[in-house]
């Protein structure tokens, strides 16, 4: 097949960091092409650099065999490239066809914005590509899975020939994820578009890609066919070093009840009920896994215990009823959290690690002198401490964290929140775009998390990590439990159809 990317002799340096080094690679019209590696590798920083976004600093390259001078999406689009970031970039207060059409909106009389043509193009190409939205629907109500549909659409209603998908399935579901790669398979069978996926998924390298392009410290690794290679080979390539993914050993450490839910109703953001009656208790020394599709009433769950929604029904921290009480407070009551949206909620961009680090201590005695005045020296030393033990990958804890790869920003809330010694952990995909050795490394930290006595809420989009690190897993599906599983009937099918709402509420 012919080639219809060419990077030759591609660098990329920054202050104190070179993203890639020396890369060259051909990628073929009409495959599948993921691209892995550890985060901070390069992989993102290479799409951005096809989408033109970055300049490289050294090396050319060349889409269909044309010489790329101006390096700006604008002529990346015009070139039919189209790319789909980790983090979505939508106007939340727009619809989802004006979101779509947004800078190519239809016109009426060569003057008027025609909106009835735009929905009409938008619900024609979601049912072209099989990708089911409504329109009409505000983004900023949507679920993350369906936004990144959003997302998809706006790059084919521009005529997208090269399609870049950065941690695509990091928002979905099995099912969605499933949904995802048939479309995509479609589009590359039917369209003969090329699909490049930046991932650190293995299992789906593996289902989905025809090539697969290894990086390890901003160089090219190698080439492989996906037919000849396992994930064994692929994880020893990304990280330099063997990478098993163990069973975890379920040792029983319950003690006392430190959450308690009962009858818990939220409402969603349109004032829609959300959780409609859910009671639960999570014990000291144990970790409860929520096993549920996008969009089913667990965000607001979280954000209710963790004093980010208001509710009615009863929730306890440690003994204490939460009604009334801020974020902050309920935080002083022992509880860290994790939250799902690591941009909207985990971390400040602007400002550096070192800050981040300290976010929730940053008023502590041996932070700040006189209750105002910041001891720089001793919160260096502490954040300086907390970096080299998470393995955050950054030029240092000046960085801004805006600047960070997603998954070394998710290391600075993980690492942050895990700092705290508190009694009760509310965890939202906590590996949410995080490459395979950091994912063993946060696992890791989690369990000892439990094996301290904390108890532990885990909410994950990951079927598997739910699986792997609880002790005991609900179901929900439209704001109601429907199934408990204990850990010797954790059964990956069984638990998928009381996902979807498949069975009776039940005890196992």
């Amino acid at each position: 097949m012919e080639p219809i990317v060419e990077f030759k002799n591609i660098t990329m340096e920054f202050p104190g960091v070179r993203a890639n080094d020396d890369v060259s690679l051909s990628i073929r019209k009409g495959e599948i092409f993921a691209l892995v590696g550890e985060n901070g590798a390069g992989k993102s920083t290479l799409m951005n650099v096809l989408y033109g976004i970055l300049t490289p600093t050294k090396g050319e390259m060349f889409i269909k065999g044309q010489k790329i001078n101006e390096f700006s999406p604008k002529n990346a689009i015009s070139l039919g490239v189209g790319m789909v970031h980790q983090h979505f970039m939508l106007v939340p207060s727009f619809t989802v066809a004006q979101n779509i059409v947004l800078s190519r909106e239809p016109q009426k009389h060569g003057v008027l914005y025609d909106l009835e043509a735009a929905n009409k193009a938008v619900a024609d190409l979601s049912e072209e590509y099989g990708l089911e939205v409504t329109p009409t629907d505000v983004v900023g109500q949507l679920s993350v899975g369906l936004q990144q549909r959003v997302e998809i659409l706006k790059t084919l209603y521009r005529g997208a020939e090269v399609l870049i998908l950065d941690e695509p399935t990091a928002v979905l579901t099995p099912q969605e994820t499933d949904e995802l790669f048939a479309v995509l398979r479609r589009v590359v069978r039917e369209k003969d578009m090329t699909v490049i996926i930046i991932t650190h998924k293995l299992y789906e390298v593996m289902a989905i890609s025809d090539r697969v392009g290894v990086m390890r410290q901003g160089k090219l690794i190698g080439i492989e066919e996906t037919k000849n290679v396992n994930e064994r080979i692929l994880a020893s390539m990304m990280v330099g070093r063997e990478v098993l993914q163990d069973p975890v050993e379920k040792k029983d450490l319950a003690g006392e009840v430190k959450i308690s839910v009962k009858d818990l109703r939220v409402p969603d953001n349109r004032g829609l009920p959300a959780v409609k009656g859910l009671s639960l208790e999570v014990l000291a020394g144990e970790i409860l896994g929520i096993a549920a599709i996008e969009g089913n009433g667990q965000s607001e769950l979280l954000e209710a215990i963790t004093g980010m929604r208001p509710y009615s029904g009863l929730i306890t921290i440690a003994g204490q009823d939460i009604r009334g009480m801020s974020p902050g407070e309920i935080r002083q009551l022992g509880l860290s959290h994790v939250p799902e949206d690591r941009l909207a909620t985990g971390v400040s961009r602007e400002s550096d690690i070192s800050d981040n680090l300290l976010m929730g201590k940053h008023k502590n005695p041996e932070f700040t002198r006189f209750g105002f005045h910041q001891n720089r020296k001793s919160i260096r030393e502490y954040t300086q401490q907390i970096f080299e033990k998470f393995d955050i990958r950054a030029a240092g804890v000046d960085t801004k964290v805006g600047s960070l790869s997603g998954g070394n920003m998710q290391k600075v809330v993980i690492a942050r929140e895990f700092s705290f010694d508190s009694q009760v952990y509310i965890i939202a995909q906590p590996t949410r775009g995080v490459d395979i050795g950091a994912i063993e490394f946060i696992h890791n930290r989690i369990l000892e998390k439990k094996e301290e006595g904390a108890a532990i809420l885990l909410c994950s989009a990951d079927l598997d990590e739910v699986l792997r690190l609880s002790d005991r897993v609900i179901t929900i599906y439209e704001g109601r439990v429907t199934g408990e599983f204990d850990k010797d009937h954790l059964e990956k099918t069984e638990i998928g159809y009381y996902m979807t709402g498949s069975r009776e509420e039940v005890s196992q």
